[in-house]
């Protein structure tokens, strides 16, 4: 079995934060109400990185175990798998808690669109440095 890519999980976990800083900052407006205060916001931005990095080394695994042979003859892989970890997974599972939790419909979505535009994002990375 081949090395995990750790440039590209470092860079992809990077890549997924910064997305974050843009669609819940100027993109949709949303860090304000939830986040508080500069202090609040920076704990929330080096835990959501430590998250995605944690995610970007399980998709670096799960890139190993495919195989850089078969990657490289089908490289949509890259985001079919990404992008149906986030339909299937995570997605769910953000939809269902702040359904549950009561929190309207537009916040779901831009939550659900982020996680989408982040693995696929991701993805890109792992395939450009694959």
């Amino acid at each position: 079995m081949e090395p995990v890519n750790w440039l590209a999980v470092v860079l992809a976990s990077i890549l997924a934060v910064m997305l974050g800083l843009v669609w819940f900052g100027p993109l949709f407006n949303m860090a304000q109400p939830f986040m508080g205060d500069v202090s609040t916001r920076r704990r929330f931005a080096w835990t959501g990185g430590l998250l995605m990095f944690v995610s970007a080394a399980m998709l670096g695994h799960m890139f190993v175990r495919i195989g850089s042979e078969t990657l490289a003859a089908k490289p949509w892989l890259y985001f079919m798998q990404t992008g149906g970890i986030a339909v299937a997974f995570v997605i769910p599972a953000i939809w269902m808690t702040w359904y549950r939790l009561g929190v309207d419909r537009r916040t779901r979505l831009v939550e659900s669109g982020y996680y989408l535009v982040a693995y696929l994002a991701m993805g890109a990375v792992f395939w450009l440095l694959g």
